[in-house]
């Protein structure tokens, strides 16, 4: 039964996982997540796999990317503040006041957007932990904490080590499963 199970029935090990530092940078993450993404058959991605990944410091968990992450990352003015957007775009307040640069950088095409933020270092973007969970966990406790933290992966754990991770597609696919029994 589904209440019955534990949330090390459903995880995915870490081995099996997209692991990263927050000294890689963003291609070395990018080239790391999609490893363990796509499923290739005849020279095609076919199957969605992960879409994040974790971000471990000597052994500690740290961070998390993700998809949404890495796009964002390609356009940092859109995210944070006003001074942040524009210096972004190597705009200073005084010039945006102005209306004295053409803003340039905010034309990229996505080519280029993706060869200038390719060195960005994923510490500088990784999101930072919203729960975790026991490996021994019920799968209703992770369904609240992924709720309440409002996450779709939670970093599983057994003491202080990180085994896997638990998405919110294993819990859906779980739901999927009783309901065809």
């Amino acid at each position: 039964m589904f209440l019955e199970r534990k949330v090390k029935d459903l995880m995915i090990p870490i081995t099996k996982y997209a692991v990263t530092s927050p000294d890689n940078t963003l291609e070395e993450a990018i080239h790391d997540m999609e490893k363990v993404y796509c499923e290739v058959r005849e020279g095609k991605c076919t199957e969605a796999g992960h879409r994040t990944g974790l971000v471990m410091e000597e052994g500690i968990l740290v961070g998390i990317i993700d998809f949404q992450t890495v796009m964002r990352a390609l356009m940092p003015e859109i995210a944070g503040k006003l001074s942040d957007k524009l210096a972004a775009l190597g705009v200073s307040i005084a010039f945006a006041e102005a209306d004295a640069h053409d803003l340039d950088a905010a034309r990229s095409t996505f080519k280029e957007r993706v060869l200038q933020n390719a060195r960005t270092k994923v510490g500088d973007i990784m999101l930072k932990l919203r729960g975790q969970i026991d490996a021994d966990s019920d799968l209703m406790k992770a369904l609240k904490l992924m709720h309440k933290n409002r996450v779709t992966v939670l970093p599983v754990f057994e003491g202080d080590t990180v085994v896997g991770v638990l998405r919110d597609s294993d819990l859906f696919l779980a739901t999927a499963n009783i309901l065809s029994e």
